[in-house]
């Protein structure tokens, strides 16, 4: 993974994220979150995946009902925010759209994805440094 700060002004920080392919999607992105103390900022993000799991939430069973996807499958769309989590630390809530090779698309909550060959995050909005 590659990082930089694109922007800082008003107390708020830009980045935009490079994942590099082999690495997990949803863990990379939600360790950066923490590593740089980002406590509130929206995402979009570009790429492909060798493989991925989205989820439909059933409200019913108040959980996600996992949707694999075993192929390589580009990133359409995904958009999403990082917000403080019940547990004081950053939490990454993911919507994607992913094109599969005869033109389909699958999409919901981004679980779990394997990137290939890469991803590319923009990180923006109210992501404050720590305190010193």
């Amino acid at each position: 993974m590659k990082s930089r700060l694109v922007n800082e002004a008003g107390g708020q920080r830009t980045f935009v994220v490079v994942l590099d392919p082999g690495e997990e999607a949803f863990g990379t992105l939600t360790a950066f979150a923490i590593d740089q103390a980002v406590d509130s900022a929206s995402l979009t993000a570009i790429g492909a995946f060798e493989r991925a799991i989205v989820g439909w939430f059933d409200p019913n069973a108040k959980t996600y009902r996992k949707i694999p996807i075993d192929e390589q499958c580009e990133v359409l769309s995904a958009i999403g925010d990082v917000a403080l989590g019940d547990d004081g630390k950053p939490s990454l809530h993911v919507h994607t759209v992913l094109g599969l090779s005869d033109g389909t698309t699958w999409g919901g909550h981004l679980l779990e994805a394997m990137v290939r060959p890469t991803l590319e995050v923009n990180f923006g909005g109210g992501a404050r440094p720590s305190a010193p």
